[in-house]
């Protein structure tokens, strides 16, 4: 029995900005290596075969690299490790490229109208999903591109912005994300500055949704006491369960639940096996016990999907966006009945929307 999937969370616009000039292929048809083998976890035709239904894009500005930097791949996947966060990047130097990434997801639904609509409500979502096309919301991972004027919210807001995240893990002029520890606790530094409270007060008022995902634990509470709306991870799992810093503590869930917020599973393995590492050779057990805590916190209308495709290390048996069904089978096979199921696959992200964007 498979279920439309709507999802957290992907960094599917990081892969066209890397290769602008071979986007439609990216897309329409997807990218193989020399040996015929997908590249990549999202492509058009791996969408339709894994029942991808929709979901959030995320515009997310790449810190420049080193050419001293570490293996970052290596020592993630030898814990413990504690991998230095990259510098601030201010507005002037993330415009460009957070642009660009909003184009290309503009250019998505235009160049494939009878397959992807980029929505930007609640009806809208269900509208398309019933239509059988996927349904695209632009997320932006680190406000980067938008100073501490918010001079730039409102133009992000009319080009289909729906949902940011302040930080990703790296500092921005309104707070600070957590490093990419393990083990760790996400209590890692300040909170909101006097710009990010503000971001968060337009947000509400602009009914953009918030992502706590990569914020520290003083940046979640800030959120807590000054927004009103539900508190939302699109892609987080429980610290209970493997003891990252990017892990969601049983305190915050606890705070997600009672604003009747949600959370997005997170594919990355290092986010879900106990152990921390990379390696995809995993099984469903840890995935489970994931799904499990999160619901014995969150309630059954509290837990969805965001997977970090084309973001992160996925496990073997999920392999990309065509392995869907395996998942969604994984958890029928654990004993979740097939309403749970469908609840996670997509309805408790649609219900979350109503209820954040009012229409």
């Amino acid at each position: 029995m498979n279920f439309p999937v709507f999802d957290g969370h992907n960094d599917f616009l990081l892969r066209l900005y890397n290769a602008p000039d071979r986007r439609e292929d990216l897309w329409l048809k997807g990218e193989v290596d020399a040996a015929g083998k997908p590249v990549g976890h999202l492509d058009l035709p791996r969408m339709r075969q894994g029942g991808f239904a929709g979901g959030f894009f995320a515009i997310y500005v790449p810190s420049p690299v080193a050419h001293d930097s570490p293996d970052y791949q290596a020592l993630m996947d030898a814990p413990p490790y504690d991998v230095p966060l990259p510098d601030l990047i201010d507005a002037k130097g993330a415009q460009p490229v957070a642009l660009a990434m909003a184009g290309h997801l503009h250019w998505m639904a235009r160049v494939a109208p009878d397959d992807f609509t980029l929505c930007t409500t609640a009806a809208q979502i269900r509208e398309t999903m019933a239509a059988g096309r996927i349904a695209g919301v632009m997320h932006m991972e680190g406000a980067e591109a938008i100073s501490a004027s918010l001079d730039e919210l409102q133009l992000w807001h009319a080009m289909g912005l729906r949902s940011l995240g302040p930080v990703w893990s790296r500092p921005t002029v309104f707070g600070h994300g957590v490093p990419f520890r393990f083990p760790g606790d996400p209590d890692t530094g300040p909170g909101l500055t006097a710009a990010g409270k503000d971001l968060v007060r337009a947000c509400e008022k602009m009914r953009i949704m918030l992502d706590l995902s990569h914020l520290n634990a003083a940046g979640f509470d800030d959120v807590a006491r000054i927004s009103g709306m539900p508190l939302v991870a699109t892609h987080s799992n429980a610290h209970a369960v493997t003891a990252s810093t990017r892990n969601l503590t049983d305190r915050q869930l606890a705070m997600i639940a009672e604003s009747g917020g949600l959370v997005g599973l997170n594919y990355a393995t290092c986010f879900l096996r106990p152990d921390g590492r990379q390696s995809p050779d995993m099984g469903w057990e840890a995935v489970l016990r994931h799904l499990d805590h999160l619901l014995t916190h969150l309630g059954e209308e509290g837990v969805a999907l965001g997977s970090d495709f084309d973001g992160a290390t996925i496990p073997a048996g999920i392999g990309d966006v065509s392995g869907l069904p395996a998942l969604l089978q994984a958890m029928l096979d654990h004993g979740f009945g097939a309403e749970l199921v469908e609840k996670i696959a997509h309805r408790n992200w649609l219900a979350l929307l109503q209820r954040v964007w009012g229409a």
